[in-house]
């Protein structure tokens, strides 16, 4: 027993000092001056986004940027009044000349949906307008007022071919403040941002609710067809092009509190199905793989507690005393993140059940792999792992 808490102690050292800081929620748009004004197209690719689709189009209405920037939103084929809604509020701000609706073809074969219509609003705009950089976002976003200004000032000062933002996600219900916070704390852990920062470091990743990218980046990678397959697109894109990086070019990702995201999760069902959608994704499919997650999980974050109460069971001070420690840095971990999301302090302990939650959702990834349903987003239901 004392030997699988060294190793969950071991574990938690390592991700501490040296997996990149993740924890520390650190990784920021600083306040820079843009000294020119590039050419941005916005391209939102919205299906069935009638309930969040007024208030992203306005917020990119709202931009204090001097710079010209055209809004295409691209109507990937919703049942529901998205491109009216943008419409009107075009209207109502008197920019009707700035926001192209275009009607998505249907989705062929080998394509993801989000992808086909970001490669229609692409084409289009490439066609009709002069583009340094193109901004793929949701049709769920909010963007600050100063959004555009932050992410072009970074990736003109530091010559960054590619600027992403996880957004602050929606924490309001029970479900939400239980399963967010640690979606974000696991996926910095497997995509430390300072790695991916660091254009030394191979890791890349992007937050695909808020990309900025030059074009010249995106033509060098093939464009958007390059990842037409990819049901984990952001973080595919940003592995292309961090890929093929000229010399003293580099990407960014980071966190925003002001930038946030609309949808919300007032149940256990669509946290339980987004996580569900990729997680066997990112393990290659692979059975091996799967079990040596939930194995690390389980040595990670179920161990420290079984240890502690046979400790006490048994009165062996070493283990309880492992077992606290481990506990400890578990906790001191989280909370950044805990803060972050302004959650109470006591939200910090319970990773472990959480923990345990999202290692469920992985196996129902697999589970849904391996019984050919697929990954459903919107409406369609996509073949995991299998051309269509």
């Amino acid at each position: 027993m004392s030997i699988i808490i060294t190793l969950s102690l071991i574990i938690w050292i390592y991700l501490i000092l040296f997996r990149g800081n993740f924890w520390l929620c650190n990784q920021y748009l600083e306040n820079l001056s843009l000294e020119n004004q590039p050419q941005v197209t916005v391209i939102i690719p919205a299906r069935n986004e009638a309930e969040s689709i007024s208030i992203c189009v306005e917020s990119l209405f709202n931009q204090n940027y001097q710079g010209i920037f055209n809004i295409i939103l691209v109507d990937d084929q919703s049942q529901d009044k998205t491109a009216e809604i943008a419409e009107k509020i075009a209207v109502k701000k008197g920019k009707e000349n700035q926001l192209i609706i275009i009607k998505g073809e249907n989705l062929p074969a080998g394509w993801s949906g989000k992808l086909w219509a970001m490669s229609q609003g692409v084409a289009w705009a490439k066609k009709h307008l002069k583009n340094d950089y193109f901004l793929f976002t949701d049709g769920d976003i909010k963007h600050s007022a100063n959004n555009l200004n932050q992410l072009l000032a970074k990736a003109e000062k530091n010559n960054l071919d590619l600027v992403s933002l996880m957004v602050k996600l929606r924490c309001e219900s029970f479900w939400e403040k239980l399963l967010i916070p640690a979606f974000i704390f696991f996926f910095q852990k497997l995509y430390p941002f300072s790695l991916v920062n660091n254009p030394h470091e191979k890791i890349a990743a992007a937050a695909g609710g808020c990309i900025l990218i030059r074009e010249s980046a995106l033509t060098r990678i093939g464009g958007i067809e390059s990842l037409k397959e990819a049901l984990i697109d952001d973080c595919t894109l940003a592995s292309l092009v961090k890929k093929t990086l000229p010399i003293n070019h580099g990407i960014w990702l980071g966190l925003s509190d002001t930038t946030t995201s609309l949808r919300s999760y007032n149940s256990l069902t669509p946290i339980w199905d987004m996580v569900a959608r990729t997680a066997f994704t990112q393990l290659n499919y692979s059975l091996w793989l799967l079990i040596g997650t939930i194995l690390g999980m389980f040595i990670t974050y179920f161990v420290p507690f079984f240890t502690l109460f046979f400790g006490l069971f048994t009165g062996n001070l070493l283990i309880i005393l492992l077992s606290i420690i481990t506990l400890f840095l578990m906790t001191l971990s989280y909370f950044p993140t805990v803060k972050f999301y302004q959650l109470p302090f006591f939200y910090s302990f319970i990773l472990p059940i959480i923990a345990l939650l999202y290692s469920f959702m992985t196996i129902d990834s697999a589970v849904r792999y391996w019984q050919g349903k697929g990954g459903k987003w919107k409406g369609r239901v996509y073949q995991l792992g299998v051309k269509n």
